[in-house]
């Protein structure tokens, strides 16, 4: 498969070549398409505590701005399956509900309008209990995720396979499948998790080897920012660069803002999905006169504020590359195939704008230099 990402023929974004997309069923969360060759979305998981209506509708919204395509929360009781009613009604974006062990919370969850549920269906008791949910969502159209994760894995399939091992995974996952198929239920997307990228890999290959639903990829308790970020991108990477996945979730002990942008990160850098705003930036050294580390992530701020003004616009934002260098070896060279650039000098900067030299800024009003360039590169572009 061979993406372009800029329709202008820009040299600078190429062609990127992929495998094949893998072949799989199509299901619909609310009006976002998962599967059957749509786009790969990115969806995280609300870090409030649901029963608090106000604050996760803030939140949700806060991550519809920054690109969230698909929205989860838990729903660990009654009280939190009563808030879900009003946190549908005040979003814009699909909501799925979390659930565990109680099918009743499931009931509930699908009377209140969220338009997916996650279960596992061995979980939440008798074959009664999972009829009882697949009637209802069957007739609300609702799909089921089925999440298989390593820390949670049935004790006669660790027994079988030695531990949780990417086959235990698929096992878990099949078997939980298998119970809804049995009943007549095929609108299914399903994730197999572990905490590290090789497990991770190999449990989603036998997965999409073994069935064609839609495949939700993730990297379980990924960890903190660096490492998370890390552990996720080196396994994600790789399956969508196979064509395996369909939707995905990073998941970090940090923001879920930082969940979304990393996921958006992953698909843009596999040319999966067109570039948002970012910048180049040089590591640093010792020829360094200015602070470029504080001025990239002031400039990177401002780029995010940008993003989420110019969110939910009816035509594609073309965003400009931006490159912020920290002194004068790279930096011309850089700046002439950025769109708006630096190149750091002592306490100051050569600012350059389409690959021509414009002015000399001191340091101190750089960042806002290079924030009224961009706005002024997207109102041009419009």
């Amino acid at each position: 498969m061979n993406i372009r990402i800029r329709p202008d023929g820009d040299d600078r974004f190429v062609d990127v070549k992929h495998t094949p997309r893998r072949k799989s069923k199509r299901i619909h969360v609310g009006s976002v398409a998962v599967g059957g060759g749509a786009p790969v979305t990115v969806q995280t998981m609300t870090k409030t505590d649901t029963r608090d209506i106000r604050a996760t509708i803030a939140q949700i919204c806060d991550l519809e701005r920054a690109g969230c395509d698909i929205i989860r929360v838990a729903v660990p009781d009654e009280d939190a399956a009563r808030s879900l009613a009003a946190i549908r009604r005040a979003i814009h974006i699909p909501l799925v509900a979390d659930i565990h062990f109680n099918h009743r919370l499931a009931l509930q969850a699908l009377a209140a309008g969220v338009d997916g549920l996650r279960i596992n269906p061995g979980n939440i008791g008798s074959i009664a209990n999972v009829r009882e949910v697949v009637c209802a969502a069957r007739e609300r159209k609702v799909p089921i995720r089925i999440g298989v994760n390593a820390g949670s894995l049935e004790k006669e399939i660790l027994a079988k396979y030695g531990g949780a091992t990417a086959q235990a995974l698929v096992a878990s996952a099949l078997k939980h499948v298998r119970i809804l198929e049995r009943i007549g239920y095929r609108e299914i997307k399903i994730s197999v998790k572990a905490s590290d990228a090789a497990r991770t890999v190999q449990a989603y290959r036998l997965l999409a080897e073994a069935t064609d639903y839609p495949l939700h990829l993730g990297v379980t308790e990924a960890g903190t920012l660096l490492t998370g970020v890390v552990r996720s991108a080196t396994a994600l990477g790789i399956l969508l660069a196979e064509g395996i996945g369909d939707t995905l979730r990073v998941s970090l002990t940090e923001h879920p803002l930082r969940e979304i942008k990393a996921g958006l990160e992953i698909l843009r850098a596999l040319s999966l999905r067109p570039p948002g705003p970012s910048i180049i930036s040089c590591p640093t050294c010792g020829r360094v006169e200015l602070d470029v580390i504080a001025i990239a992530h002031q400039v990177e701020e401002e780029l995010d504020k940008l993003a989420r003004e110019f969110a939910g616009r009816r035509r594609p934002v073309n965003w400009p590359v931006v490159a912020i260098m920290g002194c004068m070896v790279n930096g011309p060279g850089e700046a002439r195939e950025a769109d708006i650039a630096i190149a750091g000098g002592k306490g100051k900067a050569a600012l350059y704008v389409g690959g021509k030299y414009k002015a000399t800024v001191k340091e101190g009003s750089i960042v806002a230099t290079v924030a009224r360039q961009v706005r002024a590169f997207l109102r041009h572009a419009r």
